[in-house]
This record gives structure tokens, C-alpha cells and sequence, in this order.
């Protein structure tokens, strides 16, 4: 296990549609079972989906700039590899795309696939494939 885990907590509209998107979709194993929230280890980190309709923030607000994505969103990065598994998973799951799995930054080291989808519980999670996923971090 790492040395530190990121953690977040996040507000969803319906624990069912969390568990069923978080748990069954993208396969994350759900740790504690309390009432009116569901804990999951999100590739690795503990995220916490926690029922407050009235904070979830949805579509409302900006969106990042000549894109749909909304500016309050999370996700994960990922080698290449695991980016196609999770494309494949969420493709024949039939989300709700904001954005369809495409190339960015093309011919640069931060090139990567990206995709933001619609967690059925009014969040927007994103998903970046890169080669090197540490790349992420490198600002050339």
C-alpha cells in the first residue's frame, strides 16, 4: 500500500446510482457501508460519495475553457494501458460522455487520452491515459 492516500469527499444525489457507477462499473471496492454514504478505494486513493442533492454541483457552473467540462470535476491518470480498459468498461456500460475518449496534446510529452463522463449522481469524472503517467506533471 503507498506511504499517503488522497482522499475526497463528494457529494451524490443517489447512494444506489454511486454504488452501481463507482463499485459495479469501474469496479472499485466499496469499504465501509454507512448509512447515507459509500466509501470506495478509487484506483488506489479513498474517495467518499456522500447523499447531499442540494450540494451537488453538477453541470452548474463554469466550464473549463473551449471544452464541456465542467471546472469542479475529479478523476484519475492512468498508463495508456489502463485507460483503454476503462474506455472499453465505461463504453459498454453506455455512460453518459462529456467528453469521448480522444487524443490531447499531440506530439508533446504530456501527449494523453482523455474522456469525462457523467457519474449517473451529478459529478463529472475525468480519466487522462498517459505513456509515462508522471508526465502529467511536466510542463513542456
Amino acid at each position: 500500500m503507498a506511504a499517503t492516500l488522497f482522499h475526497f469527499s463528494f457529494a451524490v444525489d443517489n447512494i444506489d446510482r454511486a454504488r452501481a457507477f463507482y463499485g459495479d462499473l469501474l469496479g472499485c471496492p466499496e469499504g465501509r457501508k454507512l448509512s447515507g454514504r459509500a466509501d470506495f478505494n478509487f484506483f488506489g486513493h479513498h474517495i467518499v460519495a456522500h447523499v447531499a442533492p442540494e450540494d451537488v454541483v453538477g453541470d452548474k457552473g463554469r466550464k473549463l475553457s473551449g471544452d464541456a467540462t465542467p471546472l469542479r470535476h475529479f478523476g484519475v491518470v492512468t498508463t495508456l494501458e489502463d485507460f483503454e480498459k476503462i474506455a472499453e468498461r465505461l463504453t459498454r456500460g453506455g455512460v453518459d460522455f462529456i467528453n469521448k475518449p480522444a487524443m490531447r496534446q499531440k506530439g508533446t510529452v504530456r501527449e494523453q487520452m482523455l474522456m469525462t463522463v457523467r457519474d449517473g449522481c451529478g459529478n463529472a469524472i475525468e480519466f487522462k491515459g498517459l505513456k509515462n503517467v508522471a508526465d502529467v506533471y511536466n510542463a513542456s
